[in-house]
């Protein structure tokens, strides 16, 4: 059995800063775009992917993907979004079994109106204080984590991909199942 690793203190202080900068960022962020615009952070990720997007349209995996929500998150905000008239979901002309987000006109009023003092805010709270250097590094450091993030989800969704397959159920292993069904291809 491999021996505990404890964070030492360099570490422990490394990671305790990323913690207390992520979210204090995610708040300052979230308080300034409702204050202003009525939007939540969530909502302008949604708002500004959608603005982005070829007609202003997405199938719902690909606007999971790009917000790295699962399907479960994505359709309850969505519904909410749906709700205050942000956007609106249509089914999809192509296959016509599945739908897309569209943004509305009220949701394209309010990323246009948020977006231009957003900018500002993560020029304030963040670009402006670092050198070229520093925000090289940060965006290193940030693709670096983010890569091993979807290294690791990958891994999860395959380990519980194959006990779904074995048991039936998510995430349960069952000791009916014969040892060559549990084993992974």
């Amino acid at each position: 059995m491999t021996e505990m690793r404890w964070l030492d203190d360099r570490e422990q202080r490394a990671w305790r800063s990323l913690m207390a900068m992520q979210e204090g960022l995610g708040e300052f962020i979230d308080r300034q775009l409702r204050n202003r615009c009525d939007l939540s952070h969530a909502d302008f990720q949604v708002l500004a992917h959608l603005s982005e997007a070829a007609q202003g349209r997405l199938r719902p995996f690909e606007l999971s993907h790009l917000l790295r929500w699962d399907k479960g998150r994505l359709s309850q905000h969505l519904g909410r979004m749906q709700t205050r008239g942000l956007v609106s979901r249509v089914r999809c002309l192509e296959d016509r079994r599945g739908a897309v987000v569209c943004m509305t006109s009220r949701g394209s009023e309010l990323i246009e109106a948020a977006a231009p003092q957003h900018v500002a805010d993560v020029r304030s709270a963040v670009i402006d204080q670092l050198t070229p250097g520093e925000l090289a590094t940060l965006t290193a450091i940030a693709d670096k984590v983010r890569d091993r993030l979807t290294l690791l989800g990958e891994i999860e969704a395959a380990g519980s991909f194959r006990r779904r397959s074995v048991t039936g159920h998510p995430g349960t292993a069952s000791s009916t199942t014969s040892a060559s069904a549990a084993s992974p291809p």
